[in-house]
């Protein structure tokens, strides 16, 4: 094997704290919110999810890379993410179905990424003193000049990003034939979940993050969806005037993650930003309407506030977080309306939650 050497590389957290590394070749620097995925496969579909848009993902998984890149797996359009911190960047691969490596990936769409990083002490690290900006370097710039830069990149909170991923033209998914017609606000749709609508026989019409209520019901839908997406749900106030007409008018509607924020603030809720907040595929919920169990796929860093909700008489925490207790679904008492905080269409998995596609077609049955 040919032996190769790499440029250093470094990871400078925003409040002075380093970690060393090596650049896997793309020269450059990158900002964003550091944050980890704990999850052990899936890379593909984290680093193509809208919702981690203007952040610099830490894989916990000690190898990344090794199973390639396959393009029928991708969850939006290209990379999302800012740049990406690893432990072992596999430059081989090995899979059948697999497309190219995970480096010509890369190339092609200029991620930077360190690797060679002790990921255990960063994310310990992370977990201790919560998510935060940082960049990655690669390409030599010094440390003062680095720090200067990293003062002026905005915080997450306050930050709207879904106009940023957001689809700029309206478009169609699924067979127009379809017993069911979905309007869909884009806030960052992952591809997934078109995949699952369209699979219950929906015919679904994405609409641009800022479209209005008139917009969405021009296509005469049979449902509203609110998508998932990144940043602060606050700023998003067409999209919570959306969410406010279609619970005026009763129709049928389903948000996941940043939808669900949203509709929680359509609901005079407020939102937090969490310490860490939870990405990862094995996070555990509890299903308080059937008392069930289910490992969920997460990737938020926002909440809505759980004493609020519990004291609102119009609504009703459905689901919780089973690590930390925080809002994980919710329903409306007197409305058709539902909302999850986690992504029942994740992809690779798990799929103990993909019910609630089907429970959004009874409601709109019903």
């Amino acid at each position: 094997m040919k032996y190769t050497t790499r440029q250093s590389a470094i990871l400078l957290l925003s409040d002075g704290t380093i970690f060393h590394g090596k650049s896997i070749g793309i020269s450059g620097t990158t900002y964003g919110e550091v944050c980890f995925n704990t999850g052990m496969t899936g890379y593909q579909e984290i680093f193509t999810d809208p919702s981690y848009f203007g952040q610099l993902m830490v894989a916990t998984n000690a190898h990344i890379g090794n199973y390639g890149v396959n393009e029928n797996e991708v969850e939006s359009d290209g990379i999302k993410i800012s740049g990406l911190v690893c432990k072992n960047f596999s430059f081989n691969y090995s899979r059948a179905d697999a497309s190219e490596s995970l480096e010509d990936y890369f190339i092609k769409q200029n991620l930077i990424c360190i690797s060679d990083v002790d990921t255990r002490a960063l994310v310990s690290y992370i977990r201790d003193n919560g998510a935060m900006n940082a960049v990655i370097c690669t390409d030599g710039t010094s440390l003062e000049d680095l720090k200067m830069s990293l003062a002026n990149v905005p915080d997450m909170k306050g930050l709207e990003l879904a106009s940023k991923v957001s689809t700029k033209e309206p478009y169609f998914y699924g067979d127009e034939n379809a017993t069911y017609k979905i309007a869909a606000l884009d806030l960052g749709i992952k591809t997934n979940i078109l995949r699952n609508l369209a699979k219950r026989d929906c015919y679904i019409k994405v609409f641009p993050y800022d479209s209005t209520y008139t917009d969405l019901a021009s296509f005469n839908p049979n449902g509203f969806f609110l998508s998932n997406g990144p940043g602060d749900p606050e700023p998003l106030s067409g999209a919570i005037q959306v969410a406010k007409e279609i619970l005026a008018d009763n129709k049928p509607l389903f948000g996941i993650c940043l939808g669900h924020q949203v509709i929680g603030l359509a609901n005079g809720i407020s939102t937090y930003k969490m310490f860490n907040g939870h990405r990862g595929i094995n996070h555990p919920v509890k299903n308080l309407i059937s008392g069930k169990g289910e490992i969920t796929s997460q990737n938020h860093g926002f909440a809505v506030n759980k004493e609020e909700l519990e004291s609102n008489p119009d609504l009703e925490i459905t689901h919780v977080h089973l690590n930390d207790g925080t809002v994980a679904g919710m329903r409306m008492k007197h409305k058709n309306c539902f909302s999850v905080q986690y992504h029942p269409e994740a992809s690779p998995g798990p799929h103990d939650s993909s019910y609630l596609f089907d429970q959004f077609i009874e409601n709109i049955k019903g």
